[in-house]
């Protein structure tokens, strides 16, 4: 038996599809995709720059003088100077004696904590995606989508050495991983085949799926199976193994990733518990 909380799970072939195909893979750690932006305006570039500059600290994690700011960042040093002085204005730098630098203070750190603790849903949620995560001892990610791509809203690492790594906030393709997949399977078919027939599917690995009708029958496919799985098709030598659930209007998906020595093996198993894990939060969350 596998349990999650009070979810139990057992070990039935019956109870999912066996069949799945498998896929050559490589390698444990995906660089972050950001959605396509369209035309940026003045204001939206400015917020860019903003995060440019927090961002640039989280690289080298060290104070920054503004030259440094505006080398690592490219924004123009006039542009450059007068953000650094609004952040410091507003208190979320502080400056140094030492050539001038300057760093982060708590402010930022601290609303962001807060702004978190109040998060309507992924909060109530983490000691289940935790419990996922300890049970199938592999990475446990919970997306949905927005615009064409999937934002990771939570990420809970597995705890082996070499495992799938990757952080909230980051920006995933919908045609390669499995929460993407997972969220078009969530479509009525009219739905799903139109919107792939408006959508480009660049390969990200060699075993992407890039032919429309392709995708489209491995999604309808994965639906009827009930659960996702993406073979390397994301991060090379990555699968993960995904299902779809619906909180009051939302929907989002978990998954379950790892390298493919592992998960191969496992799909089914994997299967069982995310599909019980949505299962159970659609159940006792779908009503506040």
């Amino acid at each position: 038996m596998f349990e999650i909380s009070n979810i139990s799970i057992a070990r039935d072939p019956g109870s999912v599809n066996t069949e799945h195909s498998v896929q050559n893979t490589e390698q444990i750690a995906a660089a972050p995709q950001t959605p396509s932006t369209g035309t940026k305006g003045v204001a939206v570039i400015g917020v860019e720059r903003v995060l440019d500059v927090f961002e640039a600290f989280n690289k080298v994690k060290k104070p920054l003088s503004l030259t440094d700011i505006v080398d690592i960042t490219g924004i123009p040093k006039s542009s450059c100077h007068a953000i650094v002085r609004t952040l410091s204005a507003r208190g979320y730098l502080y400056s140094l004696n030492t050539r001038r630098a300057l760093y982060p203070t708590r402010r930022l750190f601290d609303i962001a904590r807060e702004i978190h603790e109040k998060d309507p849903f992924v909060e109530r949620v983490m000691p289940l995606l935790e419990r996922l995560r300890d049970a199938s001892r592999e990475t446990v990610i919970l997306g949905k989508r927005q615009g064409d791509a999937v934002i990771y809203l939570q990420v809970v690492e597995s705890t082996h050495s070499i495992r799938y790594s990757a952080k909230p906030g980051e920006f995933k393709p919908l045609h390669s991983s499995a929460i993407g997949k997972a969220l078009m399977g969530s479509m009525k078919e009219a739905d799903l085949r139109a919107q792939i027939a408006g959508l480009a599917f660049p390969a990200v690995t060699g075993t992407t799926l890039t032919d429309p009708q392709t995708l489209t029958n491995d999604i309808l496919a994965s639906r009827k199976r009930g659960y996702f799985v993406s073979q390397g098709e994301n991060v090379a030598d990555v699968w993960a193994v995904s299902a779809f659930l619906a909180v009051n209007s939302e929907t989002l998906a978990i998954a379950i990733a790892g390298p493919r020595h592992r998960i191969e093996s496992n799909v089914i198993e994997c299967a069982q518990l995310v599909s019980a894990t949505c299962s159970f939060i659609s159940r006792n969350w779908s009503h506040g």
